[in-house]
C-alpha cells in the first residue's frame, strides 16, 4: 500500500507531526511553525454552536419505498408510483438537553426526515408524539428556557417546569403522553414518528387535501420505566446512539411503515376540533389512516459531525404537491428552523453534502457569504431577471393558496365545538389500563411533589381535574402523600 503524504491545510507536506518548531533544542515555540499554529486553531474552532433544541442526536441513511398508490391526494413525484424508492436521511434526537446529555431521558424525540427527491429535498421535521406543549410559536422560547437549565443553579428546576405548564392548560395532552409509558423509548428504533404538524397535500387537478403523518415502527413499540432508564444511563449513556450504530452495523434495518389521515381542505372549516391545532389529534374514526409506503434505514454516516451535527432541516423545504397549513405551530417553524441553520453553519449551508440534493440541480441567484462555494462563472448573473438565460420562475405553485380574511392583529385562534385544553387529555387516560394509569400518576407526581410553591401545584391539578375527575384526584393524593415523607 502506497504511503499517504499527510499535508497542511493549503496542500504542503509537513516534514514533522511529532515534535514542534523551537528556538534551538530547549527554547520557546516558534511562531513561524504554521503546522503547528493551523492544527491548534483548527481544534480550537472544531465545534459549532449546538443546536438551542434537539441538540443530542444520531442519524442515519434509508431510503423510502412507496407501497400505496397516493396520486388522488398529492402530485409529489417521489410519491407516483408503487415501488418508486427515494433516499433518505434521518435524525433522532432528544429536545431539551445539550449534546452531552444521555439518549435514555423522559422528554420527547425529534424524528427529522430528509428526502432526496428529484424535484429538490424535502424536508420532513416532527417528534415521536403526535401533539405538543403549545398552539403558538410566540410562547416557544419560553417553554423552552422553562424546561432548560436554570440560569442561577444550572439544572433543570422543577419549579420551572410545572410553573409553565401551570400557566400553559393545553400542554396537559402532551404532559399526559409524556408522563405515560411511551416518555422514554427503549431505543430510537423501537418508537413510532409523527409529522404531528398538519401539512397541505395537492393533487394534479389543484385540489386540496391536509395531512396528518404517522410513521409506525416495524420493530413495535417498546419503552422504558423511569427506574429502567435510570440504570441504563449509569451503564450507556448513549445507549440509543449505541442500538442504532450496531443494529445496523449488523444488518438489522430498522424500518416505520408511513399512513397518513386525509382531510378534504373544505372540511376543515367545520371539524369539530380545530385540525390545524398542535395539541390536538385527529380521531381516527373521523380519518382513518391510510397506508403510502415504508422507511428502511440500512446504512450509517461515516462520520458524526459531518453528517449528523452538520444535518439541516426546515419544514419549508417543500416539494410540488406539498405544503404548508395554517397551523401556527408550523407557520412559526417554517422562518425558525432554517434561521437556526444559518446561525449554527452559515448561509451555506444547503451546500454542505449531506444536505445537499442528490439529482435535483439547484440553479439560483445565491452568492457568496461564508463557506461560499458556487459563486458563478465569469459571464454569469447575479440578478433576475436578466437577458442572460439565466434561470426563470416556473409560474407552478407547489401547492394550492389558503383562503384568509378578517383584520390583521394578535388573535386567539377561533375555537371549533370540542377545542378545549383538557377534552382529548381525558380521552387519552381513559384508554389507559389501570397499571399504564398508575405509572401516568407516579411519574407525574414525581416532579410535581418537587415544586415549592402550593399554588403553582394547584394550578397543575386543575388541569388534570378538568382532563379526568379520576385523574386529578389521584394525582393529588399521589403528590400529597410524597411530600408528607
Amino acid at each position: 500500500m502506497t504511503q499517504r503524504v499527510l499535508t497542511t491545510e493549503s496542500g504542503a507536506p509537513v516534514a514533522d507531526n511529532q515534535n514542534s518548531a523551537t528556538a534551538g533544542a530547549g527554547g520557546p515555540l516558534l511562531l513561524q511553525d504554521q503546522h503547528l499554529l493551523e492544527k491548534l486553531a483548527r481544534f480550537n474552532r472544531e465545534r459549532i454552536p449546538e443546536r438551542v433544541v434537539h441538540a443530542r442526536g444520531s442519524g442515519a441513511y434509508g431510503y423510502f419505498e412507496v407501497t400505496d398508490d397516493v396520486t388522488g391526494f398529492t402530485r409529489a413525484d417521489f410519491l407516483s408510483a408503487v415501488g418508486r424508492r427515494t433516499e433518505t436521511f434521518i435524525r433522532f434526537s432528544t429536545v431539551a438537553d445539550s449534546l452531552g446529555g444521555a439518549d435514555a431521558v423522559r422528554d420527547p424525540r425529534g424524528f427529522a426526515l430528509k428526502f432526496y427527491t428529484d424535484e429538490g429535498n424535502y424536508d420532513l421535521v416532527g417528534n415521536n408524539t403526535p401533539v405538543f406543549f403549545i398552539k403558538d410559536p410566540v410562547k416557544f422560547p419560553d417553554f423552552i428556557h422553562s424546561q432548560k437549565r436554570d440560569p442561577f443553579t444550572g439544572r433543570q428546576e422543577p419549579d420551572n417546569v410545572w410553573d409553565f405548564w401551570a400557566h400553559s392548560p393545553e400542554a396537559t395532552h402532551q404532559v399526559t403522553w409524556l408522563m405515560g409509558d411511551r416518555g422514554i423509548p427503549a431505543s430510537y428504533r423501537h418508537m413510532n414518528g409523527y409529522g404531528s404538524h398538519t401539512y397541505q397535500w395537492t393533487n394534479a387537478e389543484g385540489e386540496a387535501f391536509f395531512v396528518k403523518y404517522h410513521f409506525k415502527t416495524n420493530q413495535g413499540v417498546r419503552s422504558l420505566s423511569g427506574e429502567q432508564a435510570a440504570e441504563l444511563v449509569g451503564r450507556d449513556a448513549s445507549s440509543h446512539q449505541t442500538d442504532l450504530l450496531q443494529a445496523i452495523e449488523r444488518g438489522v434495518k430498522p424500518s416505520w411503515t408511513l399512513y397518513v389521515q386525509v382531510m378534504p381542505a373544505a372540511e376543515a372549516a367545520d371539524h369539530r376540533f380545530n385540525p390545524f391545532d398542535l395539541t390536538k389529534v385527529w380521531p381516527h374514526g373521523d380519518h382513518p389512516l391510510q397506508r403510502v409506503g415504508r422507511l428502511v434505514l440500512d446504512r450509517n454516516p461515516d462520520n458524526v459531525f459531518a453528517e449528523v451535527e452538520q444535518a439541516a432541516f426546515s419544514p419549508n423545504n417543500f416539494v410540488p404537491g406539498i405544503g404548508p397549513s395554517p397551523d401556527k405551530m408550523l407557520q412559526g417553524r417554517l422562518f425558525a428552523y432554517a434561521d437556526a441553520q444559518r446561525y449554527r453553519l452559515g448561509v451555506n449551508h444547503t451546500r454542505l453534502p449531506v444536505n445537499a440534493p442528490r439529482t435535483a440541480v439547484v440553479d439560483n441567484y445565491g452568492r457568496d457569504g461564508l463557506h461560499a462555494t458556487r459563486n458563478g462563472a465569469r459571464h454569469d448573473r447575479n440578478y433576475e431577471p436578466n437577458s442572460y438565460a439565466g434561470p426563470a420562475q416556473t409560474d407552478a405553485a407547489l401547492s394550492a393558496p389558503l383562503a384568509v380574511h378578517g383584520w390583521t392583529g394578535t388573535h386567539a385562534t377561533p375555537a371549533h365545538t370540542k377545542d378545549d385544553d383538557f377534552f382529548q387529555a381525558g380521552e387519552l387516560y381513559r384508554l389507559m389500563s389501570e397499571d399504564e394509569k398508575g405509572r401516568l400518576v407516579a411519574n407525574i407526581a414525581g416532579g410535581l411533589s418537587q415544586v415549592t410553591r402550593d399554588d403553582v401545584i394547584e394550578k397543575n391539578l386543575t388541569h388534570f381535574r378538568a382532563a379526568d375527575a379520576e385523574y386529578g384526584r389521584r394525582v393529588e393524593e399521589a403528590v400529597r402523600e410524597l411530600r408528607e415523607d
